[in-house]
């Protein structure tokens, strides 16, 4: 791996340790790290279908409510936390989101796992829908270019993201002043994630079983947990593998993260060059648009990744163009699971580490990546997916050397741990500190892990996964009931409800331009032009 320690051969010091230094000297700019919550999860029925049913219109608009929206189905809803300076406060604002949606589910439940159960045929499937403007049509046409090109079923999935970024105060305390050091400062961050991402996959990977009725059209090599369920015995987040996030067509993709430049030409060139397969389904039927173009991607978000360079955008802005005019704002972590033991999904303790992590990649050398590093970690994901509790387990470090998971994790671990102490500093107690040492028990028994427990409560309890998600999610129901909404909090709620709906209704009215050529401009992308993929 990159090295996190003083080399044995050199008394000089790396950039983590100068960095910590540096920190040492002004601790208080820690207290500003940023994060926010982007939860999703599926509406189920009492007997665990999806829902059919659109979008609860008491909860607001889809399209413009800040906090409550849908993802792909119109029975994923999707929660969103606003950006806090605390980790305590962010998870308030997650548990109070769902306390709000909890009132009004009328008989529903919240799926509490990443994998979905029971599932109709593809089609059946309803699509995310945002009112007659422009652009939410496009939001529209996009989801159902998803499913054409994916499956319905497959964008079902769902999982947590994790928005992360630093405050001014902290870049200058590094000594890195300027928007273009900011963003190359992001992209090493985000070549370290993909790096040592293995490591949070395998601590907080939580879907190593599905129900047969989401494999009854797939090819795989599950084995058999019982009449209703199948799992890998040492998967640890089966969403992040072959049945879950993966694109024949994106596997072709060669994204660099070495610089801005190099992430934006290599995106724009997948925005641009047309994939015969996506082609061959034709953009329009009987004059309905199936997909917003037949390029390998229809826009940005439609890379799978377990990390992405985010910039806020203006309205009608392209995100890769946003990135080329101001840089990098904040990363978004993608490859956390739903933890269906937990009522919002995540709790402190996993933020908290989620803060220590990221940030001892973004103070850790970062070498370039390289086509070569791209499928070794590549090969690390798969075999942390399918096998990351197999004590035979091996991964190749960032020197191409075969290691054991436990090894290399616990090195990363004591790292960590050397950040964490400079976070407790502006802490009455050592949240930080204590996160590491959760997590280094994990590596130390595997049966702790997510994944582990959720195979062990389905044997002791001689449940399927079917009924072990069920019975997760009613739990949370209840718990849910019992911490309801002040009357005040409840007016608030529903105040940001009406508000949202006000919006959308001045959002289409709004529009001055047909959808054709609201489409046309809105996939423009202007930059210097694409290098090839």
């Amino acid at each position: 791996m990159a090295s996190t320690n003083t080399d044995p051969n050199s008394s000089r010091p790396t950039i983590l340790q100068q960095y910590l230094v540096c920190l040492q000297s002004d601790p208080n700019t820690l207290r500003g790290l940023l994060r926010g919550v982007e939860k999703e999860s599926l509406r189920v029925l009492p007997d665990g279908s999806l829902s059919l049913d659109p979008h609860p219109s008491a909860l607001g608009s889809a399209l413009t409510h800040e906090s409550i929206t849908t993802d792909f189905s119109e029975a994923q809803l999707e929660l969103i936390t606003g950006v806090h300076d605390s980790a305590a406060k962010c998870l308030q604002e997650l548990v109070d989101v769902h306390r709000f949606v909890y009132t009004h589910m009328a008989g529903e439940l919240l799926w509490p796992s990443s994998m979905p159960c029971v599932v109709g045929e593809d089609a059946d499937i309803p699509v995310g829908q945002y009112g007659s403007s422009n652009i939410g049509m496009a939001k529209t046409v996009y989801r159902r270019g998803l499913g054409l090109r994916y499956g319905r079923l497959m964008q079902t999935i769902s999982g947590i993201h994790y928005n992360f970024s630093l405050p001014d105060e902290l870049w200058q305390t590094l000594g890195i002043q300027t928007s273009d050091e900011k963003t190359a400062a992001y992209f090493g961050l985000i070549r370290n994630f993909r790096r040592w991402s293995w490591l949070l996959i395998y601590l907080f990977g939580a879907s190593p079983a599905v129900c047969r009725s989401f494999t009854r059209n797939m090819q795989h090599t599950l084995k058999s947990f019982d009449a209703g369920s199948q799992h890998l015995p040492f998967a640890t987040s089966l969403r992040m593998g072959p049945l879950g996030y993966q694109s024949s067509a994106q596997s072709e993709l060669h994204i660099s993260y070495n610089s801005l430049d190099e992430y934006a030409d290599s995106m724009v060139a997948a925005l641009t060059q047309k994939y015969p397969a996506y082609s061959a389904h034709g953009i329009k039927k009987n004059g309905e648009y199936q997909q917003l173009n037949d390029c390998i991607l229809q826009i940005e978000n439609e890379f799978y990744g377990t990390i992405r360079p985010k910039r806020r955008t203006e309205s009608g802005e392209r995100p890769v163009a946003a990135l080329r005019e101001r840089g990098v704002e904040y990363v978004e972590v993608r490859c956390l699971d739903l933890n269906p033991f937990l009522p919002a999904g995540l709790d402190e303790a996993q933020m908290h580490f989620l803060d220590t992590f990221l940030l001892l990649c973004l103070l850790s050398n970062s070498p370039p990546d390289s086509m070569d590093e791209i499928q070794r970690v590549s090969a690390n994901q798969l075999s942390m997916v399918e096998a990351g509790r197999d004590p035979a387990t091996r991964l190749l470090d960032d020197s191409g050397r075969l290691v054991s998971p436990v090894d290399w994790g616990t090195q990363l671990i004591q790292s960590c741990a050397d950040v964490a102490k400079l976070l407790d500093t502006n802490e009455s107690a050592s949240p930080y500190l204590d996160s590491c040492g959760v997590q280094q028990t994990k590596l130390d028994n595997p049966a702790l892990t997510p994944s582990a427990q959720i195979l062990e409560a389905m044997r002791t309890q001689d449940i399927p996964f079917f009924r072990f998600s069920m019975n997760q999610g009613l739990a949370h129901e209840a718990h849910f009931a019992q911490h309801p909404l002040s009357p005040n909090e409840l007016a608030q709620c529903s105040e940001q409800v009406a508000r949202s709906k006000r919006k959308q209704k001045e959002i289409e009215a709004a529009d001055d331009c047909d959808f054709d050529t609201f489409l046309t401009e809105y996939l423009k992308i202007p930059g210097p032009p694409a290098a090839p993929v």
